[in-house]
C-alpha cells in the first residue's frame, strides 16, 4: 500500500532518471491528456509531495507539471531502453523515454497534466510533508488540535494536518503511543510525541523495500496492522478491526489491540 515513504522513493528513482535529461517520447493513456506530447522538453526534477507525485518538465514559469498519485496500487517503475517492463503493458498509464531510459507509470490512480505555475493550487492544501523539506511539526500540530473533537485516527490519516502517513502508518503510531484510534483529538495526552513518532517512523522506512516498525526484518515488521487473525505481536490479544471514515465513502481499515490502547472516555458520548 503506498504511502509517503513509498512514493519519496519512487521519486527519488524517477529524479535519478530523468532530471536534466530530454524527453524522447512521451505515451499519456488517460484519455484527457492522449494528444499531450512531451518529446523535446526537457525534465527539470521529479519531487514527492506526501503521497504525490510531481514530474516537473521546463521552468517554473513556462513549464508543465505531470501530478500522479498512486492510491491503492499504482506504482511508478525505471527501465533501461528495451529492457522488458515487469507489469502488463495494459497496466501502464504514463511513459517516459529519454536516450538512455524509460519510466512507466502502472495503475496509477490518479495523473493529469498542469501548468507548472498552478503547482501550488494542485497541493498546496496539503499540511507539512512528512519527508519534505517543508516539514514543520509545530504548523502540523496546529493543524490536529484545531479540530479537538475528532478521532486522532481520523486526524493522522488527513492530508491536510501533515503529508504521508497512510493507514498503516496510522494503525501503527497510535499503537506505539499507546493510544486508542478514536480517541478524540483534545484528549490525547501527548500530541507532540505522536507528531514526533510519525516522522521517525517515515524517515526510518524511507530507504527501506519493506515498512518495519517493529525493528524485526523477519516475518513480523507491524505491531497491529493486519493482524487480526493473529492478535497483537506484543500481548496477544486479539486484534480489533473495524471500518472508520468522515464518510462511508472513505471507509478505511483500522486496527488496534485493546489492551495496548485502551478506549478512553469519548467527549461525544
Amino acid at each position: 500500500m503506498p504511502e509517503g515513504d513509498t512514493v519519496w522513493r519512487a521519486a527519488r528513482e524517477l529524479n535519478a532518471a530523468l532530471a536534466g535529461q530530454t524527453v524522447t517520447r512521451c505515451d499519456i493513456r488517460v484519455p484527457k491528456f492522449a494528444t499531450t506530447d512531451f518529446s523535446g522538453h526537457t525534465v527539470a526534477d521529479v519531487v514527492s509531495r506526501g503521497k504525490h507525485l510531481l514530474i516537473r518538465l521546463g521552468n517554473s514559469e513556462t513549464g508543465w507539471l505531470l501530478h500522479s498519485h498512486l492510491k491503492m496500487e499504482g506504482l511508478w517503475h525505471v527501465y533501461d531502453r528495451g529492457e522488458r517492463w515487469r507489469r502488463p503493458a495494459f497496466k501502464a498509464r504514463c511513459i517516459l523515454e529519454t536516450a538512455q531510459k524509460q519510466v512507466v507509470g502502472f495503475d496509477l490512480g490518479f495523473l493529469r497534466v498542469l501548468p507548472r505555475a498552478e503547482e501550488d493550487d494542485a497541493v498546496g492544501y496539503l499540511g507539512p510533508d512528512l519527508l519534505g523539506p517543508d516539514w514543520d511539526a509545530t504548523e502540523a500540530l496546529r493543524r490536529i488540535r484545531a479540530v479537538p473533537e475528532r478521532p486522532i485516527g481520523l486526524a493522522l490519516l488527513d492530508q491536510r494536518n501533515l503529508a504521508g502517513i497512510g493507514n498503516v502508518y496510522r494503525c501503527e503510531i497510535c499503537f506505539l503511543a499507546g493510544v486508542h484510534p478514536l480517541t478524540p483529538v483534545g484528549e490525547v495526552q501527548n500530541l507532540p510525541r505522536i507528531i514526533d513518532l510519525s516522522k521517525r517512523l517515515l524517515e526510518a522506512n524511507k530507504t527501506r523495500s519493506r515498512r518495519i516498525t517493529t525493528g524485526n526484518r523477519g516475518r513480523d515488521p507491524l505491531w497491529v496492522y493486519n493482524r487480526d487473525t493473529r492478535g497483537c505481536l506484543r500481548c496477544g490479544t486479539k486484534v480489533m478491526h473495524q471500518l472508520i471514515g468522515d464518510n462511508e465513502l472513505e471507509l478505511r481499515d483500522l486496527y488496534y489491540c485493546p489492551h495496548c490502547q485502551p478506549a478512553v472516555h469519548m467527549a461525544s458520548s
